[in-house]
């Protein structure tokens, strides 16, 4: 994964930044504590440690004698973890000669834990004839102590971070479920409700998103159940408008209503086969098709006189297809295509393709085309671009939203693309 993914997916990922804010308090509370620990002992504890340590090292003194006693030293070295190293003109003796200097970088020094600055602070004494008692902890290896310590107090911190992210993922786990419904929503799939078994604050919003997905299916379903009936009330009137148009002289009024009929014939035929096609494969009624004399056969019978430049793939196979549906799709294409053509400087071009896996179909015209910011709204329902393909070129903003349901019915998706110039519209099917 390269850096800008790993950023943007820390930008967009709750739980990592919740674990990532759990961490930082842990390191923060552990700093403060240490260092208000450290304030306290210094500030009190040692206040009254260091006169008794004071007084202790002064009895273990004159319990050596001076001048110093090597026997009574030795005694001394064996009832306490205790180093004693004596330095003068008769006695050199050191109780742990070969150990590593457990004075520290000071020599003299008792412990760590004095205040900087307090040059008093020394278990050291200078007796009467000249020698001198330093007193020391014995070495027992507080560097590995401190090593081991220091991982295990990693291995503690990374556990509790592992644990601190297992139980952040369980409390977010219900988000992908409601990201999951409210993409089924959005695909007009309302079958499967999100359904949370939780009684928290996104058990909650689950349970509200699926009351507003049933209250928008049941708008959805009162405004197909309108339009269907609107449109099955008015065949029979456009029937019977139809029959009484032909007895019309011949004239351009009788053509012109012709026309006008024709394209309230074909609004409402769309409005039928857009409402059937909601429930998607369902709907198909499939059987082995060739595409290429579908095409073919669409252009021969209802664009014979119009400029088309097809480019038929020989090699296209036959896939399993609503031969109808697909019928209506490719005139559907073509016509927006001629229809926004006009005056071009080339003719619109329908090519077909194939892989191992899809059949292509595309369709481009050398028209105006259209904007961008206006691709992805294009197959919507009664949606229309202005200027050049505003209403007087013909068309509702049926067409290639029909177009759209007949490909997902297929498994198969639709695609626009400004080919500057022109529009290039592109579908894609399963072969299987």
């Amino acid at each position: 994964m390269t850096r800008p993914a790993r950023k943007r997916r820390w930008r967009h990922s709750l739980g990592a930044r919740l674990v990532a804010m759990f961490l930082l308090l842990a390191l923060a509370v552990a700093v403060t504590f240490v260092i208000g620990m450290r304030s306290a002992l210094r500030g009190g504890w040692l206040d009254y440690a260091r006169p008794l340590v004071n007084h202790y090292v002064d009895l273990l003194a004159a319990e050596i004698g001076t001048p110093p006693d090597l026997a009574r030293a030795q005694a001394i070295v064996q009832r306490t973890p205790l180093r004693i190293r004596i330095d003068g003109p008769v006695l050199q003796w050191d109780s742990q000669p070969g150990a590593r200097n457990s004075w520290g970088h000071d020599e003299g020094r008792f412990w760590d834990g004095r205040e900087e600055g307090d040059s008093s602070w020394r278990p050291v004494r200078q007796l009467a004839d000249g020698h001198r008692i330093t007193f020391g902890l014995v070495d027992v290896g507080p560097e590995r102590r401190g090593r081991i310590a220091g991982w295990i107090t990693l291995a503690l911190l990374l556990l509790l971070t592992a644990a601190a992210y297992t139980y952040v993922r369980h409390l977010l786990r219900p988000l992908k479920a409601i990201r999951a419904g409210a993409i089924r929503y959005g695909d007009g799939d309302f079958a499967q409700p999100i359904a949370l078994r939780r009684r928290d604050e996104l058990g909650v919003l689950g349970d509200q998103i699926d009351t507003m997905a049933a209250q928008l299916r049941d708008r959805l379903d009162a405004k197909r159940a309108l339009l269907l009936a609107i449109s099955h009330e008015l065949r029979s009137p456009l029937t019977r408008a139809r029959l009484n148009a032909e007895l019309v002289a011949e004239g351009p009024e009788r053509a012109a209503l012709l026309r006008d009929l024709g394209q309230m014939r074909d609004l409402v035929t769309d409005l039928l086969e857009s409402e059937r096609l909601v429930a998607g494969h369902p709907a198909l009624h499939l059987a082995p098709t060739d595409l290429n004399e579908l095409v073919r056969a669409v252009v021969a019978s209802q664009f014979a006189g119009a400029a088309l430049q097809l480019e038929l793939d020989p090699a296209l196979p036959a896939a399993p297809l609503d031969a109808a549906r697909l019928r209506l799709l490719v005139r559907n294409l073509l016509d927006n295509a001629l229809r926004h053509s006009a005056g071009a400087a080339q003719p619109p071009e329908l090519r077909s393709e194939h892989d191992a896996d899809t059949l292509r179909l595309r369709v481009r015209d050398h028209g105006p085309g259209v904007a961008p910011e206006q691709l992805p709204a294009l197959a919507q329902a009664f949606y229309r671009t202005d200027a050049a393909r505003a209403r007087e070129t013909g068309g509702v903003g049926l067409g290639l939203y029909l177009c759209r349901l007949i490909a997902q019915a297929h498994g198969g998706t639709l695609s626009f693309r400004d080919a500057a110039p022109g529009l290039e519209v592109s579908l894609s099917l399963p072969r299987r």
